[in-house]
């Protein structure tokens, strides 16, 4: 896709996007998570109300949460936090830690 045209999958926008120290840390692209987030794919292990509390969020323009677990090395794994504010001004990446 090029950088002016519009993503048709995105269920809202990101805002500006940024990123906590420790997720910086992981060393890892966060394109994709960020793309899931926005498409609505609220990620692992994630219960059924935080999933619907986010399908509500998008609608009614509240504060959407996702959570993923990253591969950071050979078989380990990282949980990461992303977090669109209500306004959608801004999405932070973070690790729990951070919160």
């Amino acid at each position: 896709m090029l950088a002016d045209e519009p993503d048709t999958d995105k269920l809202f926008e990101l805002g500006h996007v940024v990123m906590m120290v420790g997720a910086a840390e992981l060393g890892v692209d966060f394109a994709p998570y960020l793309a899931r987030h926005a498409q609505g794919d609220w990620g692992d292990d994630l219960d059924n109300f935080d999933s619907m509390q986010n399908d509500i969020a998008v609608k009614e323009g509240l504060r959407i949460f996702s959570a993923y677990d990253v591969p950071v090395q050979a078989s380990e794994t990282k949980r990461i936090w992303i977090i669109t504010e209500a306004d959608r001004s801004v999405t932070t990446v973070l690790t729990p830690g951070e919160y």
